[in-house]
């Protein structure tokens, strides 16, 4: 692969972002230690990294210092994936805040905030994640802790959202969980919600507080610019027909790339048979671009087809490495040139493979953060490029 500008093995000098202020974190040193929670971070992070950003620049704006206080400002971070909670805080010179988080026995969950946040921001980080319900369970009762210790407002920051693929009935008798599961966090206590690349962007009403919808491709845009791939010899693939207006907006980003779409039939849940393919990718360099892969099923069926109808190399792209089990497999078999993730859900180190690139998202969320606790009036109009709603 020529002109990589991450390391594809592994994470830790890979995930580099540059901050929009730089004076405010410029000699921050950030590390991970979640020994207290059972979940220790495996990522080291050091501020003075610097990546290629083009897509992604965050939109540079004065900060009224008298109009919000920082100290009013709390980042908390739960057990799902807090080594982007800790590069989240380290982008915008804060500290996580101290918290307590255990299990009982029984397998309950008991939350205690170690530090006040009375009139506060809170922002709490936490991807529901599998073990989605363990982790949604936290998240609910990470909320409700903040709520009774009278935090002014409660922001739920969701780099992933489980159960957003039950957004519909597709048969008679079923639940809609991902309404459901709105419904839950908005009860808990939550008073606005920040999302990273929903499945369906009609999961945004089900929610009945404000959500900013964050599209974590920008990062994936930025790197894949970075790469020497001539313009006239892409393509950008729909990996179903659902994903068409999402490879469309990625097409238009990518010097108006043209677009292929693979058609599938499903016959169950994480199963998935590719039929036939809409549009050339012969000779061509064809990215497949998805909002996550799961069990890798549809994107690996779909680049077996690209291979058999011509195309020169494959790229699989998504913002949510789900990796059920045989994902891992499929993803290394050598169908793919480089598979491209982005850290909104952790990847534990046996799962890497020497294909896999993963991208941090953090300057996204901490730069969104920033412009929710600001106030920042026409803040995310002007953040239109890094996909801010």
């Amino acid at each position: 692969m020529a002109s990589i500008a991450f390391s594809s093995a592994h994470i830790s000098p890979a995930n580099k972002f540059r901050s929009a202020i730089s004076t405010r974190n410029a000699s921050i040193s950030c590390k991970v230690n979640f020994e207290e929670n059972g979940k220790p971070g495996v990522q080291t992070l050091t501020s003075n990294q610097e990546t290629f950003r083009k897509f992604a620049t965050p939109y540079d704006f004065e900060r009224d210092s008298a109009k919000k206080d920082k100290s009013r400002l709390r980042i908390l971070s739960g057990t799902a994936n807090p080594t982007l909670s800790q590069e989240i805080a380290c982008y915008m010179g804060l500290e996580l805040g101290d918290m307590k988080i255990k299990r009982f026995a029984d397998g309950e969950i008991y939350v205690q905030l170690r530090e006040s946040v009375r009139g506060c921001d809170v922002f709490i980080v936490q991807p529901t994640c599998p073990p989605a319900n363990e982790n949604l369970m936290e998240l609910l009762v990470m909320i409700d802790a903040c709520r009774r210790a009278s935090a002014k407002t409660v922001t739920a920051v969701i780099p992933y959202f489980g159960y957003a693929r039950a957004d519909r009935k597709t048969q008679g008798r079923e639940s809609i969980a991902a309404k459901l599961v709105a419904n839950l966090i908005t009860e808990a206590g939550a008073d606005r919600v920040l999302a990273c690349d929903l499945h369906s962007g009609q999961s945004i009403g089900y929610f009945d507080i404000p959500v900013n919808h964050i599209h974590g491709q920008a990062v994936i845009l930025d790197y894949l610019a970075s790469k020497t791939i001539c313009a006239e010899d892409l393509v950008v693939v729909s990996p179903d027909v659902g994903g068409v207006a999402r490879a469309r907006a990625f097409a238009k980003k990518l010097s108006d790339a043209p677009l292929a779409i693979v058609d599938k039939r499903r016959h169950g849940h994480n199963l998935a048979e590719v039929m036939n393919l809409i549009g050339d990718v012969k000779g061509k360099v064809a990215v497949m671009v998805d909002d996550m892969i799961d069990t890798a099923g549809t994107i690996s069926k779909g680049a077996a087809l690209l291979h058999q109808e011509g195309a020169r190399e494959v790229y699989a792209c998504c913002t949510h490495a789900v990796f059920s089990p045989p994902a891992i497999e499929r993803l290394s078999s050598g169908l793919f040139q480089e598979v491209i993730i982005t850290n909104t859900i952790p990847v534990s180190e046996q799962n890497f493979f020497p294909q896999l690139t993963s991208l941090s998202v953090a300057n996204l969320l901490g730069e969104a953060i920033w412009r929710v606790h600001d106030d920042y009036a026409g803040a995310f109009e002007h953040f239109s490029d890094l996909g801010i709603d």
